[in-house]
């Protein structure tokens, strides 16, 4: 249905920059249109807040997430883009600048931009650290002020390189929001001088995050990449779509435990289900995307590489509401812990038991991720965190908890650390932790300093000086701003436990 005042509302926004206000009537268009079949049973929990598709607009048109193999466009280049393939840094450089101008997504940004330190540090030669450096520093400013969206990540290692250490050393000079980073960590490859200069790099920009290498490499091998905010997801392909159960608002129709695990849940992910395949049928048979767009024709991606995600979000909420009753509160007691992995026993067993269509990677279904939030959340704990505000006392209590339920999750989970400031002088006792947290079977995690200007939201990264500048109603560059600040403000991140103090 036309949203005639919502439009209007867009169009003569005195907070949105043109290039906002020009993605916003485009989804007001496509939400226009009525293409998917919806049963009324669907859209009752869409309007109880119990199901969202977060954003994806009544009319998909391209998949939600894009991994385009960045590899082969560096060996080939590109005949649409008419780009031969690169010999210089410069020539890589300008190349991959084209490219992601040209890689959609549902944020009509790149979310993917692949193993950077992988893809530059072939072309080093000849070169002095400091004139790598300058050009990297141009390449990433320029990432970051046209690709106007923090839903946007570049990965490093495992392996180092000497790109790998000049990016750090780029990213703590100019502490730009786009790309997010994460390095892929195993402990067996990757050393732990390089790894000290990651965590140092991080306590001064929130950048990179840090993901478990090999547990991550479980569904797809080693051509996997972190895209978005942590969605692990496979090179060449993507996620069709990514729609979510907001655990907190179901459990409000919930009779008693019983009736939430064996009728609530049943019926609503089998609805979400079936919601997915609605969508993932429209693009793969109708949009005209997979026979049309130039990243399929040259093998950039490839359609049997795409996967439903099936996002799980307010666990902490559910379960501290089944458990009113008897006082228990998810993150600090153990029976409540235990009703969390009861539900996510179900939710694995529903989920593993539903046919997803167009999708061979997975041998036909859905892959679980921990969803990590909108910022109209309003007291939703993002995936399967444990509230603000209820964390246990003891760091290794609460990795311990995050290990328990990242294993339900190959398609992305990750938990959110504020480090004390004077850890940054001791990066060796932070990297200890995070070896710990790994060999409990923690998959992803990520930290900052708790007085940087960079800050962690849910997954992406906000400056708490543009949050203040769009708080006084100035327009600001990037979108994910808008997104940050009332999160921010909503879910008081603020009051995130310090660790390491």
């Amino acid at each position: 249905m036309f949203d005639r005042e919502g439009t209007y509302q867009t169009l003569t926004s005195r907070e949105l920059t043109h290039e906002q206000k020009l993605m916003g009537l485009a989804k007001c268009a496509e939400n226009a249109l009525e293409v998917l079949k919806i049963p009324p049973r669907t859209k009752h929990y869409f309007e109880s807040g119990a199901i969202n598709d977060l954003f994806e607009g009544g009319a998909p048109y391209r998949p939600r997430y894009i991994l385009p193999d960045y590899d082969r466009f560096v060996r080939q280049g590109s005949g649409f883009l008419k780009l031969d393939p690169p010999k210089t840094l410069d020539e890589l450089l300008f190349s991959l600048m084209i490219l992601y101008r040209h890689v959609p997504s549902i944020t009509n940004f790149p979310v993917y931009l692949g193993s950077v330190d992988k893809l530059i540090d072939p072309f080093l030669d000849g070169h002095t650290d400091a004139e790598i450096c300058e050009k990297l520093r141009l390449f990433l400013t320029y990432l970051d002020r046209t690709i106007t969206d923090s839903f946007c990540h570049a990965n490093l290692g495992p392996d180092e390189t000497r790109a790998g250490r000049l990016i750090l050393k780029v990213e703590r000079e100019i502490q730009n929001t786009v790309p997010n980073l994460t390095i892929k960590y195993d402990p067996a490859v990757t050393p732990d001088s390089f790894m000290e200069e990651v965590i140092n790099c991080s306590l001064a920009c929130s950048n990179p995050a840090v993901c478990n290498d090999p547990a991550n490499r479980a569904p797809f091998g080693e051509r996997y990449g972190v895209a978005s905010c942590y969605n692990i997801l496979p090179v060449c392909g993507g996620a069709y779509t990514l729609t979510r159960v907001t655990l907190t608002e179901l459990v409000k129709e919930a009779e008693s435990e019983e009736h939430f695990l064996n009728t609530l849940l049943p019926e609503c992910l089998g609805l979400i289900a079936d919601y997915m395949n609605e969508r993932i049928r429209f693009i793969v048979e109708q949009s005209g995307f997979f026979e049309s767009n130039f990243l399929v024709k040259e093998g950039l991606i490839s359609k049997d590489r795409f996967l439903p995600m099936f996002g799980v979000t307010g666990m902490a909420e559910c379960v501290n509401t089944l458990m009113k009753e008897k006082g228990r509160i998810y993150g600090r007691d153990k029976e409540a812990d235990d009703l969390g992995q009861r539900i996510m026993d179900r939710i694995q067993e529903l989920v593993n038991g539903y046919e997803a269509a167009y999708s061979p990677l997975t041998g036909g279904k859905f892959l679980l991720h921990a969803q990590v939030g909108l910022d109209s959340d309003l007291g939703i704990t993002s995936g399967v965190r444990i509230a603000i505000g209820d964390e246990p006392d003891s760091f290794s209590d609460h990795l311990r908890h995050c290990a328990r339920f990242h294993r339900y999750f190959p398609a992305g989970v990750g938990d959110i650390f504020p480090i004390a400031g004077n850890v940054e002088q001791n990066p060796a006792a932070l990297l200890d932790v995070v070896k710990g947290a790994f060999s409990l079977g923690v998959q992803y995690m990520s930290f900052y300093s708790a007085d940087t200007d960079l800050v962690r939201i849910t997954g992406y990264l906000v400056k708490r000086s543009e949050m203040e500048k769009y708080r006084k109603h100035q327009p600001v560059l990037q979108n994910t701003t808008q997104l940050g600040s009332a999160s921010y403000a909503t879910n008081h991140l603020e009051k995130r436990k310090v660790r390491m103090g």
